[in-house]
């Protein structure tokens, strides 16, 4: 891996302003005497210890999940080592304020709380310059993109370029997560316009007040835009994110064997989904060939979704056309089958014949699937009577509501608890609270993507893979799968809880660095101790001395 960029600390005032170096009361008062800032602060010398204390003070005492938001994305900005500290020690707290849900009403306002811009802004206006426009990001050492066009953000749709707030929250739980430095880090939003009516009338709207850019223009864009990555940051991995259906698909097919790329949204969804999965299969006691999945939602996580689980079937020995049976969509229209016309290619590859069937309980009813997986954006659409046809038809109904954020959430936990009377092994995209029923106490799984993506990029760095594969998400969903403990199980979690994920993250980077090392995929020779090279690498939310 290269090494760290050289970088001049700056001093006095301008320290205090740059989040990057900045340490606030914790500066020694050697730093002080050395760096000019003598005067700049309180005469007490704060441990990080003391600082994170009095962040979460504040923090707790705001009124909203909004506010809180809105503080910790402050925090951030004038303190990126400190804030880093507070999400690590609060995870379980922070994650639902800063990712999933919060950040689905902060970009829904982005324009109306925006304090302090973070990351590129790359628009239709910049063709033939972007590479300049990269260039003008202070560093240079960057190792991780995440870039949205805000077409599709979580389940609230096209939100422009008020979706930067994706890529900001995704590169928050990168560090955190997966301890990879903030200065590696780059959000970047790319402003093609929007169709959303309700922004284009907003005055505090912060895009382009034109309709969306389609087809080959949109294309071209796209084509500088990576290109410019691969010259301004050729060790980068690109994550897409929350792009349009078409789009996506379309964006994974064109780049994926050229640098390194995937789309969260189809691959890392899937590998979470699958784990959960793999970890349900441990409480039903029945093997992988004889799961029967029924999709509600047809797009980039569905298909992901049955893209993986069929890869796994084909491994263990089944042919892929009876693989891809064990799998069922259902889109706005209905059930796809094969004799619906006009299919997205993405779709025709599930579309087996039967009849149809127009809504989601006669496909339950007629299909009898072990899984039940959401990834619809329409919330409440598992109602009583299809948990209860579930729960009729299976032992231990699988049911995962991953739609973000809650209020998109095909059920809650509490119903698909109360409705198969406690059998249904429940996980959603967004949390829920751990219930109890008849004195028996259940803890929902949150198939949150955090628990892969900042794995895969970090296995992704230390390798040097130069390109992302679809085994490597495999390879994670097992990994992930098999760190949840008998505990978690007994309270129907399929998912180790958030307070590991550091450990999940080290596992995730040493399994998909392995599958680079057996591919012939990795830049960097294999080192003896694979965990010791991972742990080396991570970044710790401790202040450096400057002095």
């Amino acid at each position: 891996m290269p090494p760290i960029e050289s970088v001049e600390i700056p001093r006095g005032a301008a320290l205090l302003r740059d989040p990057a170096f900045n340490k606030g009361t914790a500066f020694t008062l050697a730093e002080r005497d050395a760096l000019g800032l003598h005067g700049l602060l309180p005469p007490a010398v704060d441990t990080i210890e003391q600082q994170a204390e009095r962040a979460m003070w504040n923090c707790r005492r705001k009124s909203s999940a909004l506010e809180k938001y809105i503080f910790l994305s402050a925090l951030q900005d004038r303190n990126e080592t400190l804030f880093c500290r507070v999400l690590l020690d609060n995870l379980e707290e922070l994650m639902p304020i800063v990712y999933t849900p919060t950040v689905g009403e902060a970009c829904e306002r982005y324009g109306h709380i925006l304090r302090r811009p973070r990351g590129i802004y790359v628009s239709r206006q910049d063709r033939g310059r972007i590479s300049r426009v990269l260039g003008n990001w202070e560093s240079k050492n960057v190792r991780v993109i995440v870039c949205t066009d805000g077409e599709r953000i979580l389940g609230l749709g096209d939100l422009g370029v008020h979706g930067m707030g994706i890529p900001v929250g995704k590169l928050a739980l990168y560090t955190a997560c997966a301890g990879i430095a903030p200065r590696q880090c780059l959000p970047v939003c790319i402003d093609v316009g929007t169709d959303n009516p309700s922004l284009l009338q907003d005055p505090l709207y912060l895009g382009l007040r034109e309709k969306r850019l389609r087809g080959e223009g949109y294309f071209e864009l796209m084509e500088e835009f990576v290109a410019a990555v691969q010259e301004r940051f050729p060790d980068a991995l690109l994550q897409f994110e929350d792009f349009a259906t078409e789009n996506a698909f379309a964006l994974l097919s064109r780049y994926r064997d050229r640098l390194r790329t995937f789309d969260d949204d189809i691959q890392g969804t899937a590998s979470v989904a699958v784990a959960g999965i793999l970890s349900a299969l441990r409480l039903t006691r029945r093997p992988l060939a004889e799961q029967q999945l029924v999709f509600l939602g047809a797009g980039e996580a569905g298909t992901g979704i049955a893209d993986l689980f069929v890869s796994l079937l084909v491994e263990g020995g089944m042919a892929e056309a009876e693989a891809r049976r064990h799998c069922w969509l259902l889109d706005s229209k209905g059930l796809v089958v094969a004799s619906r016309a006009n299919l997205a290619a993405h779709k025709r590859r599930y579309a087996h014949e039967a009849p149809e069937a127009r809504d989601l309980l006669g496909a339950v009813e007629r299909l009898r699937p072990t899984a039940l997986i959401g990834v619809s954006g329409a919330p409440g659409t598992f109602t009583q009577p299809v948990i209860e046809a579930m729960a009729r038809q299976q032992e231990r109904p699988i049911v995962f509501a991953l739609s973000n954020p809650t209020s998109k959430a095909e059920c809650t936990a509490e119903q698909a608890y109360r409705w198969s009377h406690g059998r249904a092994i429940f996980a959603s995209g967004s949390p829920f609270p751990e219930f109890t029923l008849e004195g028996r106490r259940l803890v929902p799984g949150q198939g949150n993507n955090a628990y892969v993506f900042p794995g895969v990029g970090l296995g992704v760095m230390v390798s040097g893979a130069r390109r992302v594969t679809d085994e490597m998400f495999a390879a994670a969903a097992r990994a992930l799968a098999g760190l949840v403990g008998p505990a978690d199980l007994e309270v129907g979690r399929v998912y180790p809880a958030l307070s590991r994920i550091r450990e999940v993250s080290r596992e995730i980077a040493a399994v998909v660095a392995e599958v680079a090392w057996r591919r012939g995929l990795a830049a960097r020779a294999r080192p003896a101790d694979v965990r010791a090279l991972i742990e080396a690498e991570m970044f710790q939310p401790v202040y450096p001395e400057y002095a």
